[in-house]
């Protein structure tokens, strides 16, 4: 009708992608809150319900544990086995976190696996956030946070973030050195560095080597030694105020390394440097033993979904060396990965504190359209994305039926969604829309963690064969028995039934262990067996065969079948 004003229509429309982005870059504070909640996804599922991963896991757990049992937080043992490998900090953080849980309530804390994984868990996330924060010394908000998301997603860092050890947290104290040192590089000649830089870069520095010895030495040191040959001066590491800095290094860390001088008589020096370091540089430890290129190999499936798009991005590194950023990545990756592919002894693990470097110069080189279907090789190269989780999922299927003749159903759902959205993520890349290729493998990688760690290990039940031997321990009719095992000598079992738990080497042992009487509880595995039983009726012994226990000892390569053979008063 004339004379009527028009009212304005409301639009039911959603924000689009790009707003929603664009709204969550304008603050770090948003895109650290997206990261957390990537990071949950992708680290938490399983979490709890994972068993004690032999053989290192445990070993640290229960290190930790008998710390709050004898109150004894200098020296660390393995039962009565003296454990100098590696410094204090890992069992400081660990035994912390299990007292607080008693604390708050925790039913039987101190054998809960997922609170002596906590420290685990906040490295990897502070691993993710520091990566972010290192990353805005060469790249803008969003770039950053691509990388901080590889690193959230990468599946090296998802394991690690749920196991009970020392690599979690010390890539979080090297991202935070190696981000400090990123800033005094870039900014040579500026004069002074915010304190927060500093007091980022020297509490990582004391913590990686409370944690984990000279490695945080190691790759600082030889970043900052090769590029100050490239400037011909040292002068730019002046600003990171190495003389407060190394006052600060030694308070934090010279008392336990005096306290533990002198309890064990210089014994954790010997150890630790002599066999332990030493020994991964010689022939000591031939059980991790493996060639020169294993890294290499690893990294495609320890640094998934990243690990393609780095490798297309590989030959933009050497064209872009002369370039400060990516100069300080290079010798930040290069030389240390170089040490460790030369020392015979190798674990995937090793080289994770290198992973955000190659992040950021991925990130760099996706962002200026280096990386691309346009690459010789990688439309072809770009199935790793969808291989991974549709290997895993066949993988983990087979292994389900192989062992246990059915099929993991719980995880199959996530694992094929998974696989799903890595076929549709190469499809993007095939048509040159990269950045959202990413975000699609970023999805994919939650989707595995939900479906790997969340619900097929739950059905792989032949692998869990120490908690099922602790569950027959803990539902004898009597209290507190005495527990020992024989031909299965897994930490975990100690972990789980006690520190108690005696390690026997014979049939007669086993017999002769019952005899003691009370109310007692043995493990034998079938290869013992018939010892056992002939020892047995020469002393007149009739111990109660309770279950019998079969699985699959992934470090042995071995199928068991253990008997639980129990006497009570």
């Amino acid at each position: 009708m004339d004379g009527m004003v028009p009212q304005p229509r409301l639009s039911l429309r959603p924000f689009s992608p790009a707003q929603v982005a664009n709204a969550v870059e304008r603050s770090h504070f948003r895109l650290c809150l997206v990261l957390v909640l990537l990071s949950l996804v992708c680290f938490l599922p399983g979490f709890s319900s994972l068993q004690p991963m032999d053989r290192d896991e445990p070993r640290y757990a229960q290190a930790s544990k008998q710390m709050l049992e004898t109150h004894e937080f200098v020296d660390i043992r393995f039962q009565d086995e003296a454990r100098h490998k590696k410094p204090v900090g890992i069992y400081w953080l660990q035994s912390a976190t299990v007292s607080i849980g008693e604390a708050l309530g925790v039913p039987e804390a101190r054998t809960t696996i997922a609170l002596y994984r906590i420290p685990s868990l906040l490295g990897a996330l502070a691993a993710v956030l520091l990566t972010y924060w290192a990353s805005l010394a060469f790249l803008g908000r969003r770039g950053a946070f691509l990388a901080a998301a590889l690193m959230a997603t990468s599946v090296i860092l998802m394991v690690e973030a749920r196991l009970a050890k020392t690599d979690a947290v010390l890539t979080a104290c090297s991202v935070a050195v190696m981000g400090g040192l990123a800033r005094a590089y870039l900014s040579r000649g500026a004069g002074v560095l915010p304190r927060r830089t500093l007091g980022i870069f020297w509490l990582g520095f004391a913590a990686g080597i409370l944690v984990k010895g000279p490695l945080v030495l190691m790759f600082a040191g030889l970043t900052a030694a090769i590029l100050s040959y490239r400037d011909r001066s040292a002068r730019w590491l002046l600003t990171l105020r190495p003389g407060l800095g190394a006052l600060f290094t030694l308070l934090v860390v010279l008392p336990w390394f005096v306290a533990i001088a002198i309890k064990s008589g210089g014994a954790f020096y010997s150890e630790a440097v002599g066999h332990d370091m030493l020994g991964k540089v010689g022939t000591a430890q031939r059980y991790h033993w493996a060639p020169p290129g294993f890294y290499l190999l690893a990294f495609f499936a320890t640094f998934w979904p990243g690990a393609v798009f780095a490798a297309i991005a590989a030959p933009f590194a050497w064209q872009h060396r002369r370039e400060d950023a990516v100069a300080f990545c290079l010798a930040w990756i290069v030389p240390s990965w170089l040490v460790f592919e030369a020392v015979p002894t190798k674990l995937p693990h090793y080289v994770m504190p290198l992973y955000p470097a190659i992040a950021v110069i991925t990130v760099i080189a996706v962002l200026r359209h280096f990386v691309g279907p346009h690459r010789p090789a990688a439309k072809i190269s770009t199935v790793l994305i969808p291989l991974i989780p549709v290997g895993l999922m066949v993988g983990l299927s087979a292994v389900n039926w192989s062992l246990d003749h059915t099929l993991p159903y719980r995880g199959l759902p996530a694992t094929a969604a998974a696989s799903l959205i890595a076929l549709y993520a190469w499809r993007l890349f095939v048509r040159n829309q990269v950045v959202r290729s990413l975000w699609l493998g970023f999805a994919s990688a939650a989707c595995l963690s939900v479906g790997v760690f969340g619900f097929a290990q739950l059905d792989l039940r032949s692998l869990k064969l120490s908690p099922r031997l602790a569950e027959v321990a803990r539902n004898m009719s009597c209290e507190n028995p005495l527990v020992a095992t024989l031909g299965y000598r897994e930490p975990s079992l100690v972990f789980l039934t006690g520190t108690n738990l005696e390690m026997l080497e014979t049939g007669e042992e086993a017999s002769a262990f019952l005899r003691q009487g009370g109310c007692r509880l043995v493990f034998v595995e079938k290869r013992f067996e018939n010892a056992f039983r002939a020892e047995n009726e020469r002393l007149g012994l009739h111990p109660a065969l309770s279950t019998r226990i079969a699985g699959f000892n992934i470090n042995s390569g071995r199928r068991l079948d253990i008997g639980a053979y129990a006497v009570e008063p």
